[in-house]
């Protein structure tokens, strides 16, 4: 007997394609949920995974951002560019400031000023160490800066950056709080047994590295999870373990064979004409299903109902 349950996901596979990158498997899945699960997820990694990013700075010489600076190769619209390329990890949820200044002989190669030469308090870390701030072509010029990094999800736009701001003298920036990168995602029809009704979804989830790709998929199904649950109210819908899927069905009893139940002769050969022959089975069925049985009455419902209450 087929029946129409709309069985838990299982992630069958997760595959590192390198540190910041990594492939997760979902199989099999009711035919439909390839399309319903991977539009949803791609769309939370990308919009709602928490990160962190500077929402204002200073330079001293700089009283905005169109202004040039004797000095700097690069005008203070190009350094605001750079600063958003820098990706943070903070381990606060308060705004962080934090100061550094760099000397121009103390620069890198051809006086680079590199994110890595940031000075970071113990709380907060960066992803891209080798990201270019600017150039500074006097050797005995000294950059002075101030950065206040915040955390967030998703995208803060520069208006509203600027009526947060700390402090009224930093210019602010817009920023883009979320660590993932790109998400991609593929479905493809599967089997389980002979049955080809079943799809597999395959997604692919490339991070900044300042979180990892399994972190940021678990992330973003958990909010799922919080925002379906609170519109759910008290309504339950029965659902059963992916089919194919090994399970700890041994120890819970759920393997055992329906004529060990101990029910009546009557409600036993009723199930096991309707080709229910274990305890998972019969648990995969909702209370609809079993009076759809046939030769399945009310008492026989109640019986099945008692037994399994004992049982599981």
């Amino acid at each position: 007997m087929t029946t129409k349950v709309i069985h838990e996901a299982n992630l069958a596979e997760v595959n590192a394609l390198s540190d910041n990158s990594a492939e997760f498997v979902i199989r099999p899945l009711f035919y439909g949920y390839g399309n319903t699960l991977g539009n949803s997820l791609r769309r939370v990694l990308l919009s709602s995974i928490k990160g962190a990013a500077i929402t204002s700075f200073s330079i001293e010489g700089a009283s905005h951002e169109y202004t040039a600076i004797d000095g700097i190769r690069e005008d203070v619209v190009d350094i605001m560019l750079n600063l958003k390329n820098i990706r943070f990890k903070s381990h606060s949820d308060e705004p962080i400031e934090v100061s550094f200044e760099v000397k121009g002989k103390d620069a890198g190669k051809d006086g680079a000023v590199l994110a890595g030469d940031i000075k970071l308090p113990a709380d907060l870390e960066i992803g891209n160490p080798d990201q270019i701030i600017c150039h500074i072509d006097d050797p005995n010029f000294t950059l002075k800066m101030r950065l206040v990094v915040e955390t967030g999800r998703g995208y803060l736009t520069i208006d509203k950056s600027g009526e947060d701001r700390i402090h009224t003298d930093m210019i602010a920036l817009d920023a883009v709080f979320t660590p993932v990168l790109r998400v991609r995602y593929k479905v493809e029809n599967t089997r389980v047994g002979q049955d080809m009704n079943y799809q597999q979804l395959t997604l692919t989830v490339d991070t900044d590295g300042t979180i990892t790709p399994q972190d940021a998929f678990e992330e973003a199904a958990a909010i799922l999870v919080n925002q379906y649950t609170a519109l759910a109210g008290s309504t339950k819908v029965e659902s059963a373990p992916a089919p194919g899927v090994e399970t700890e069905s041994d120890d819970s009893g759920l393997s055992l064979p329906i004529e060990e139940l101990g029910l009546s002769a009557r409600t036993t050969n009723a199930l096991i004409n309707n080709d229910i022959k274990n305890v998972h089975d019969l648990v995969s069925l909702s209370e609809v299903d079993l009076k759809d049985l046939k030769g399945f009455g009310s008492k026989a419902l109640d019986e099945v109902k008692a037994k399994l209450t004992e049982l599981l």
